[in-house]
């Protein structure tokens, strides 16, 4: 039952100050919305009902593109066209992405966003620019309506979640809180911004998957204590370790893994499929197929002891076998250990043991394998807490953050304490990577260090941006590189250049660095390597608005031809039920109406169909007077005039 909210005379907020507010969950395999309405987190559903949307996104020849249902069902049809699970291309480029063989996409090139920063003639930079691992650009994917990035095929996803809020809740939205995987990095994170941003939403946060997880459970059930949040998606997996206490939410470790989610124990059962049927160098249609029948009977095997794979390839050959929850287990036993490793690191971080920990929140689809639970069952040494849909958690938590965030009043007041998951530092001498914010540092944060010249005389320093926990910089990503020029000229080792690095509460960054006697200083807001430059991103946008036309009269066409299809069924419905109260002529010139709308269907014409509507509405008058004639008659049959006064 909810709680009234009650307010003192004259405080109370008019109905029309709430600020609309959103909480995205943009997942690998499912992508949901969620918002606050009176006071609770719900979970807001298409026009058909359904909750979740499927991450899949296919582009066709005349530039149209299909999101979700209608997009999956042909995605072994089209697999080369048809993307899914691209939130594990986020941020990342070719070589971050294993067996890239196996997977259906014809990738284009990518050149370096970035271009590395040269010292002046004399100064040799002491933060010597060996280069980091994280150089290139972000992937590409070919399609037949163009060359698209993994922001861009997020985009779509994120517009669909937009337009389904903005009308069930009828107005335009302030701005939404958008969840990404704690083990995300600047980079991966930077996307996630990016693709928000080119599908028209202003993003409040940016918000650790277990985190707002956390926000949703804690809430909702009053908890207190130190809690761990299993969080096994479709492509990532998050461990963080949480306190709940007096309102406020405290991140104490994070820790994961953002190459493991459930599609792995899916590519686990195809890789089966091809041994037992003696199958190599299948093609792009066959290989997602197979990878289709396998995320069936994953979810298959959560219930049942055994299911059936049936499969036929492109050549004729019939796949047909039965795969037992037994051989499951095995094939993917090495996949849930890989999921402790960062269990023992997050309580190592956060200094506690398997005792301290009160109770595991599971979330995410890929958690209702049993072979996951019984795993987590038995490293904690508790019943993992499944109350809360697992789908549906992250959802409801970020929905409850967008609404304090758009500053809505409620009941509960709160306070979210958040960390950043990977260390940032800068490149030194020989390569070394200087850790200036560790890793599970409370964000947003801010923290400098000072550094010193290399060669007598220099007088510029190039800084290269790393992220990661490896000493060496060749181990870690590169996020950017700028330059401090103009320092003057001394003798090695004289001047002081404080570095300054700044996180905001989304996890992203800015460094500074500032000449200590001479005042000089030069900053850098960080645009991660394998993110989008705002070139890139301006383009997109104005794609977007040159397209803004089209997407306007394909919703018109939309919705005419719902409203047809609706008054076809309703005249259809009425001519079976009272088609005797019509002569013949009557009847036929309204089938033929009805026959001329039904053609008119067909015509990619909204102003067409609209006007064939107006004229069977028209012809159908008369039919719908004769209709509320017969069952006036039939409720006044064997009343008399006296029964029927107003008393």
């Amino acid at each position: 039952m909810a709680l009234l909210q009650i307010s003192e005379p004259g405080l109370s907020a008019a109905p029309h100050q709430h600020r609309l507010a959103v909480g995205i969950d943009l997942g690998t395999t499912n992508s949901l919305v969620a918002t606050v309405r009176n006071g609770i987190s719900v979970v807001l559903n298409d026009e058909n009902g359904r909750a979740m949307l499927p991450s899949v996104v296919r582009y066709l020849a005349d530039g149209s593109v299909a999101v979700g249902e209608a997009a999956q069902a042909m995605q072994s049809e089209d697999a080369a066209n048809t993307i899914v699970s691209v939130k594990r291309f986020m941020g990342r480029g070719i070589k971050d992405v294993g067996e890239i063989s196996r997977l259906p996409y014809r990738f284009a090139d990518t050149p370096s966003s970035f271009a590395t920063s040269g010292g002046s003639g004399q100064a040799a930079s002491p933060l010597a620019t060996s280069g980091g691992s994280g150089q290139g650009g972000m992937l590409q994917l070919r399609t037949v309506a163009g060359v698209k990035s993994p922001v861009e095929v997020s985009a779509e996803i994120l517009k669909v979640l937009r337009i389904r809020a903005e009308a069930a809740l009828g107005g335009e939205l302030v701005g939404a809180v958008i969840t990404v995987p704690a083990y995300f990095d600047d980079a991966q994170r930077q996307a996630t911004k990016d693709a928000a941003r080119l599908a028209g939403l202003n993003v409040l946060r940016l918000l650790n998957e277990p985190t707002a997880a956390a926000i949703a459970y804690g809430l909702d059930n009053a908890a207190e204590g130190v809690y761990a949040v299993y969080d096994l998606g479709g492509g990532t997996f998050d461990i963080s370790i949480l306190r709940l206490s007096r309102g406020v939410f405290e991140v104490l470790a994070a820790n994961g893994d953002s190459a493991l989610g459930g599609d792995d124990f899916d590519q686990r059962i195809h890789c089966w499929l091809l041994e037992k049927n003696c199958l190599s160098a299948l093609g792009p249609q066959d290989t997602r197929l197979l990878l289709t029948h396998a995320r069936a009977a994953k979810e298959q095997l959560t219930d049942h002891a055994e299911t059936r794979i049936t499969a036929v390839l492109s050549n004729g050959e019939v796949i047909d076998n039965i795969l037992t929850q037994a051989e499951f287990q095995a094939m993917s036993q090495n996949l849930v250990q890989r999921t402790l490793q960062p269990l023992r690191r997050a309580l190592r971080d956060a200094q506690l043991g398997v005792a301290d920990i009160k109770g595991v929140v599971m979330v995410g689809g890929a958690t209702r394998m049993p072979q996951v639970q019984h795993a987590v069952e038995e490293f904690f040494g508790q019943t993992p807490l499944t109350n809360l849909d697992p789908d549906k958690v992250v959802a409801l938590g970020a929905a409850i953050q967008a609404n304090l965030l758009a500053g809505n009043r409620g009941g509960d007041e709160w306070l979210l304490l958040d960390v950043i998951p990977l260390s940032l530092g800068i490149e030194t001498m020989g390569g070394l990577a200087e850790k200036i914010i560790p890793r599970n540092s409370t964000i947003p944060t801010a923290r400098a260090q000072e550094f010193t010249t290399y060669k007598d005389g220099q007088t510029a320093m190039s800084i290269q941006v790393v992220q990661g926990e490896r000493e060496l910089v060749s181990d870690c990503r590169s996020l950017a590189k700028f330059e401090l020029r103009g320092i003057p000229a001394m003798v090695a080792g004289a001047a002081r250049i404080r570095v300054t690095f700044q996180v905001d509460a989304d996890g992203l960054l800015n460094v500074s660095a500032r000449e200590m006697s001479s005042g000089i200083e030069t900053a850098i807001t960080v645009k991660p390597s394998y993110g989008l430059s705002d070139a890139e991103i301006t383009r997109m946008l104005q794609d977007s608005t040159q397209h803004a036309q089209d997407d306007m009269q394909a919703r018109s066409l939309r919705e005419q031809q719902t409203e047809a299809e609706q008054l076809l069924e309703a005249v259809q419905h009425a001519l079976e039920l009272d088609g005797d109260l019509l002569d013949q002529a009557e009847r036929t010139r309204i089938e033929t109406r009805m026959g001329a709308l039904r053609n008119t269907l067909q015509l990619a014409d909204h102003l067409a169909i609209k006007r064939a509507v107006t004229v069977l509405n028209d012809v159908t008058v008369g039919f719908a007077q004769k209709r509320m004639d017969k069952s006036v008659a039939h409720v006044l049959a064997g009343k008399n005039i006296s029964e029927l006064e107003v008393k």
